[in-house]
């Protein structure tokens, strides 16, 4: 069975480096914001229990474990990030090389 033909539609995207760079750099923004909203969310859970006062310490300590798990979910997601970031500024350095290299 082959790939399903669509009228149409032209897969042809024309875009240059900076743009790949640019849209990189924007995916990671965009992945920022969402850990930052995802640790919002889990202070705001803490938060919340805290100041209700019939928890108990058994309550209280598996809220904790609960936060705990998903803000090492967002480590392990914030050091992934990091490795793309650093791909990305490999990327920046080795176009700013290539431009250098043609004006010299």
């Amino acid at each position: 069975m082959g790939m399903p033909n669509v009228p149409d539609i032209k897969p042809d995207i024309d875009i240059d480096k900076e743009d790949v760079i640019n849209l990189l750099l924007i995916s990671v923004a965009l992945e920022e914001l969402g850990l930052a909203q995802i640790i919002n969310v889990e202070g705001e859970k803490a938060q919340f229990a805290l100041k209700a006062h019939c928890t108990n310490l058994d309550d209280l300590l598996t809220i904790d474990d609960k936060i705990d798990r998903i803000l090492k979910d967002v480590i392990k997601k914030e050091i992934l990030l990091q490795f793309k970031l650093d791909h990305i500024m490999d990327l920046i350095d080795k176009d700013k090389c290539k431009k250098k290299n043609r004006y010299e």
